[in-house]
């Protein structure tokens, strides 16, 4: 059995409100011979007359009238459906946003981002889980919704970014630790002993590799899996500690920093699957980002 056309939806549901062809075709702006093509085509579907003419004009057989409302709605609601949505009322925004980044993303620009979605929308919660690797397949099946970090050239091309604001890498040791005192040049560096973060518990994976310049190998002493640890190591210890700036600036209180030579800055992006390009809400929470993001850079 074939399956009927759809699109002859609308046009029973204008021919049963106008009871016309010559009226059903100008409101479809279609030819009155197109429509009455159409009319054919329904009686052939639906295996009933539909409209039958009395005296000068046409009126509904009983199946007629038994579709009418039916038919209408369904109409509508597919209309409804294909039209542009409606303008977003986040004060009314009922949703959980899952958001995949770095442990310093989230002591850095977390509170601003919550506050102003707080202040906006008082019935979304925004879920914030550690970034263990670069790998974007929870982005591509809706596992998360926003991605922070450093765009690659492996990125794949399904994959919407939008930078959120520069970052570089500072040296970071315990007060009165011999780096703390003046200029440390690449010697100096590399000579201490560090604490480097690498998410997968390698070397060669580094976070900070791609952005240092040509240099001897460091002397690790230790691998952790984020800038935080990274950071209490370095507070407690006479370890280095490799970090992005703004991302770390609330967990340095006390410790000092130093800029690391030659060094290449970086910029940190969010990342989104297309699917919710259109999406007003996420629209909304991207501009959220975006703010929290230049408030808290530019403090």
């Amino acid at each position: 059995m074939s399956r009927p056309d759809l699109n002859l939806l609308t046009t029973l549901a204008v021919l049963l409100d106008e009871g016309s062809v010559a009226a059903a075709s100008r409101r479809l702006r279609l030819s009155p011979s197109a429509m009455s093509r159409a009319l054919a085509r329904l009686r052939e579907t639906t295996g009933d007359p539909l409209l039958v003419r009395a005296g000068r004009g046409l009126v509904p057989t009983p199946r007629a009238i038994a579709l009418r409302d039916e038919v209408r709605r369904i109409a509508e609601e597919a209309e409804a459906v294909l039209r542009p949505e409606r303008v977003l009322d986040v004060s009314a925004l009922d949703r959980a946003f899952t958001l995949r980044t770095s442990d310093g993303f989230v002591e850095r620009f977390g509170p601003a981002l919550l506050a102003k979605v707080r202040s906006e929308a008082p019935g979304v919660r925004l879920n914030f889980l550690q970034k263990a690797d670069k790998d974007s397949t929870p982005l591509r099946d809706g596992r998360i919704d926003l991605e922070t970090g450093v765009v690659e050239a492996s990125l794949g091309p399904e994959v919407r970014t939008q930078a959120l604001f520069g970052d570089r890498l500072l040296g970071v040791v315990r007060a009165g630790h011999r780096l703390s005192q003046g200029k440390v040049d690449v010697a100096g560096y590399v000579e201490a002993s560090h604490v480097v973060v690498s998410r997968s518990g390698f070397e060669e994976h580094a976070v900070d590799l791609p952005f240092l310049p040509p240099m001897p190998a460091r002397r690790i002493a230790s691998l952790v899996g984020g800038f935080a640890a990274a950071l209490a190591l370095a507070r407690s210890s006479d370890l280095v500690a490799t970090v992005p700036d703004l991302h770390t600036r609330g967990l340095r209180d006390g410790l000092a920093s130093f800029p690391i030579p030659g060094a290449a800055g970086f910029t940190v992006s969010m990342l989104w699957h297309p699917r919710q390009d259109a999406d007003p809400a996420h629209r909304w929470l991207r501009g959220c980002v975006r703010a929290a993001c230049a408030g808290a850079a530019g403090a």
